[in-house]
């Protein structure tokens, strides 16, 4: 069955982000030929031309068009393909439809035909360039070339070899430049032809009839057009380079799949067939240091699994067939220790390894908001220039030195060669394909570029707390029976009417008194009420588990009394209850036959990177919230060992939507929200951000913009951190990519000729142009270089759990202000390690380090631990009791 869309797990309406319904459907196809952002637009303009598209995006540097169109079958492949071919553009196989091996064929091909065509290019032009501005450099140069021949040989020899090269390495810019400006919407390759063109043109008039123009102007510019054409090949080639480099980490996943797998078979014996052969079912043998080929359930054995390639953590994961261990492996991942044999669950395109392949391209190919600035800038970018370039002719003609043809060619010809918008057209798409790349490999999978701008923006990150800040494996810690009552007697029917319930809690009920030994009777009649309890016969007694606020609605004796709030109370458990929640553990309580039986705390660990996520994210300038089920006094306490700022408590499943919504209203805040369960779905699809732990449900993944692979929350804050580097690369991207033509386009018209005599030549504007790729693209591959800071990651106990420490940012006012200004301590745009300062420690407050100390006994035990604590440089201990 396919997850539910995020819209439909919302199902209040009131979406933030776009989303597919069931009445339509989405196409990704491959695009070849686009060489700037005018392309784009012209791909996107075309197939919104298509009857029942609804929404378009394409993307320059994964050369994909994505298409999103109503699912009535008004729309096929073919019509879109055709439309992309009438743009003038070339149409490659859908998604689904080309295999690993032809997608690097693919890549492989156009790499070598670029290459071929620039080797082409440049053994016409390096020659050209040399005769034609050699002489300007070494004067003796000139008379040695014509003692080899002629000046009117060499003039026709060269103009041969550039002609050559016009209409043949060249010729791609004709194909593709003519064909833009006969649909109406003049591209890159349009003002290389054009400006190629008029150099070239006037070169040839020149050469054969001179007398045809002014005196002194019968100058030839072969050089210039030839090495236009050579340096633009040589861009485009060392941009299907980068695009290579930025997608390595989908091929890198890719290749982590095993070839084979060795399936056992009914009559005991094994054998190796091709991974793309395994059924669903098949048992598969894994040996020590063998990759597992696809997803499955261990059946017989223990081993321990590196699974860093999906979960960016290095520690091996313990795998085996028991009760309590982890069963579920994951194709890709390696088997270190022993052999297992597991049941295949999920093959082919459906792995996870596959899946998550399928996610970081999906995200490759995205376009986060910020992109819309440039997309409205490009769409009219290419029709000025033209302008400029004919205005800049006109007024050299009119008001230019003498020869003035001769200095409106050149300049017009610079500004047509200057302008062309190949940078703003990268300079979003390669960030976020370099960006969603290193993510992938430290184990944080984006859906979309959206997310990516959306969550660097975040005030507030909220967490759910069973099962994302902590185990989400409670344990049973107390069991306090009420007069009259037993307790293996009262966790023994507790245990019989949980062993209906999926909760969490309730398993661990049911456990406990498995590990006693207890008998646990079948239980009849049992009724679930969402958020409050469960109910059910057992052996002819009604029992009943939940909250205080289930009991009172049972009504369970001892009757209520008021308390000092004048809230009633239940007996003397209550003030019991309000001690354990004090220490963390969540209290809960058992009824027998409409009279309160009992009282039974169940205490979650904390998850071992939980408290240096907290700091992390405070020290980003962030609020921490937690929303939770819990008791308020359970959940304050967790609150306070992790520094947390905002609590909402005793929150119903069906109303953490509610809690994302008020702290949305807080001040129009950008909230995060992080999750594993399937009650945490909606919550995930309300906050701005979703972010959902990848070992959770697939219905909470499903509805989560980031996934979060490993479940240790130091995850959030390497996200944020990445997502605060990528959007920075694209502004320091788009801000060079503006402020480069805003600066070179007047100076290549001349502006600065009446002044300095300075004109640029057209080569000298192509390898500007060239320059400006370049270094778009070389500031984006420095994201493959970021690194998050390491932060400590003591471990936090659960309520009362001991020999272990609580780590919590000092002076951390609760319920602070949301956004910390500029002078209180934190920046407002945090300093974040940059890709190439990937070492650059993060800043932090003082920290007060609380721990629990096992055997001591007397008051020289105190003193020997204070002496210790003392002589750490830096520690200052403040209580030791």
């Amino acid at each position: 069955m396919e997850p539910p869309s995020k819209e439909a797990v919302r199902g209040n309406g009131q979406s933030t982000r776009r989303r597919s319904s069931g009445g339509e459907a989405t196409v990704t196809l491959g695009v070849e030929g686009m060489s700037c952002a005018s392309c784009v637009s012209s791909v996107e303009d075309a197939l919104r031309g298509v009857p029942g598209v609804l929404e378009v995006s394409v993307n320059l540097a994964t050369e994909k068009a994505r298409v999103e169109h109503t699912a009535r079958g008004a729309v096929s492949r073919r019509d879109l393909a055709a439309a992309i071919e009438k743009a003038g553009y070339t149409a490659t196989a859908p998604e689904g439809e080309e295999n690993d091996e032809a997608k690097d064929s693919g890549s492989s091909s156009e790499r070598t035909r670029t290459g071929r065509r620039l080797l082409w290019a440049l053994a016409l032009a390096v020659p050209i360039f040399l005769v034609e501005m050699g002489p300007m450099v070494v004067p003796p140069m000139e008379d040695w070339l014509h003692g080899l021949m002629g000046e009117s040989s060499w003039r026709y020899l060269i103009f041969a070899m550039a002609t050559v090269l016009q209409f043949g390495p060249g010729w791609f810019f004709y194909r593709k430049g003519w064909t833009s400006m006969r649909r109406g919407s003049p591209d890159m390759n349009a003002l290389v032809m054009i400006g190629t063109s008029a150099a070239y043109g006037y070169s040839v008039v020149a050469t054969f009839l001179p007398g045809a123009l002014p005196a002194g102007t019968a100058h030839v510019y072969y050089e210039a057009a030839a090495t236009i054409i050579a340096l633009i090949l040589a861009g485009n080639y060392m941009e299907v380079i980068a695009k290579g480099r930025a997608s390595q980490a989908i091929r890198r996943l890719l290749d982590l799949q095993a070839k084979t797998a060795r399936v056992a078979r009914e009559n005991g014996e094994t054998e190796e067939i091709a991974v793309e052969d395994v059924e669903v079912g098949d048992r598969i043998v894994v040996r020590p240091g063998e990759k597992i080929p696809v997803d499955g359930e261990v059946v017989e054995g223990q081993s321990r699994v590196d699974e860093s390639m999906l979960t960016g953590e290095p520690t091996p994961v313990r795998k085996g067939a028991g009760e309590d261990a982890d069963r579920e492996v994951a194709g890709g991942t390696v088997n270190q220790a022993g052999s297992l044999t597991f049941e295949a669950t999920r093959v082919g395109s459906d792995t996870a390894l596959a899946q998550v392949a399928r996610m970081v391209e999906e995200a490759q190919g995205s376009k986060p908001p910020i992109q819309a600035l440039a997309d409205r800038v490009v769409r009219v970018f290419v029709p000025v220039v033209l302008g400029l370039a004919a205005l800049t002719f006109g007024a050299w003609m009119l008001v230019g030195p003498q020869p003035p043809l001769t200095f409106a060619l050149v300049a017009s010809v610079s500004v047509l060669i200057i302008a062309c918008p190949c940078a703003m057209g990268i300079a979003t798409p390669i960030s976020v394909m370099v960006g969603t790349g290193r993510a992938a490999e430290l184990g944080v999978f984006v859906r979309e570029g959206e997310a990516l701008q959306a969550f660097q923006e975040a005030d507030v990150i909220a967490f759910d707390k069973t099962g994302t800040l902590t185990e989400g494996r409670p344990e049973l810690t107390d069991v306090r029976t009420a007069e009259g009552f037993r307790k293996n007697e009262v966790l023994s029917l507790a245990a019989a009417v949980e062993t209906r319930s999926e909760h969490p809690i309730g398993k661990t009920i049911v456990r406990a008194a498995e590990e006693r030994a207890l008998d646990v009777s079948e239980p009849e009649g049992f009724e679930a009420v969402a958020g409050h309890g469960v109910t059910a016969h057992v052996d002819g007694r009604q029992v009943a588990v939940g909250a205080a606020r289930y009991m009172k609605k049972l009504d369970a004796a001892p009757a209520p009394r008021p308390d000092r709030t004048g809230e009633s109370t239940l007996g003397g458990l209550s003030e019991k209850a309000d001690a354990l929640a004090a220490e963390g553990k969540t209290p809960l309580f058992a009824a027998v036959d409409g009279q309160l039986a009992a009282l039974l705390a169940v205490a979650d660990p904390i998850k071992d990177g939980t408290p240096a996520a907290a700091r992390a994210l405070h020290a980003l300038g962030l609020d921490v919230a937690m929303i939770t089920g819990d008791a308020r006094a359970t959940a304050e306490a967790i609150a306070r060992q992790l520094g947390i700022d905002d609590v909402e408590a005793e929150v119903l499943p069906e109303g953490k939507v509610d809690a994302v919504q008020k702290l949305q209203q807080q001040g129009a805040q950008t909230v995060a929200f992080v999750g594993d369960g399937i009650n945490d779905a909606p919550a995930l699809a309300q906050a701005d951000v979703g972010l959902a732990i990848g070992t959770g449900t697939d219905v909470a993944i499903e509805a989560g913009d980031i996934v979060l692979m490993s479940g240790e929350m130091g995850g959030v804050p390497k996200a944020l951190r990445l997502s605060q580097a990528t959007l920075r690369n694209i502004k320091q991207n788009l801000f060079w990519a503006f402020a480069y033509n805003v600066t070179l386009i007047p100076v290549a018209a001349g502006v600065l000729y009446p002044f300095f005599g300075l004109l640029l030549s057209p080569a000298l504007a192509a390898g500007a142009m060239v320059f400006s790729d370049l270094f778009v693209i070389g500031n984006a591959l420095r994201l493959r270089r970021f690194r998050p800071p390491e932060v400590a990651a003591p471990r936090a106990p659960a309520g009362g759990g001991s020999g272990r420490a609580v780590s919590e940012a000092s002076g951390r006012d609760p319920l602070s202000e949301r956004r910390r200004a500029p002078g209180d301590g934190l920046p407002a745009e945090p300093s974040l390690p940059s890709p190439d300062r990937p070492d650059e420690p993060m800043s932090d407050d003082a920290q007060t380090t609380t721990f629990e100390i096992d055997d001591m006994h007397c008051e020289h035990c105190v003193a020997s631990v204070r002496e210790a604590l003392a002589g750490v440089d830096g520690a200052e201990p403040e209580t030791v009791e």
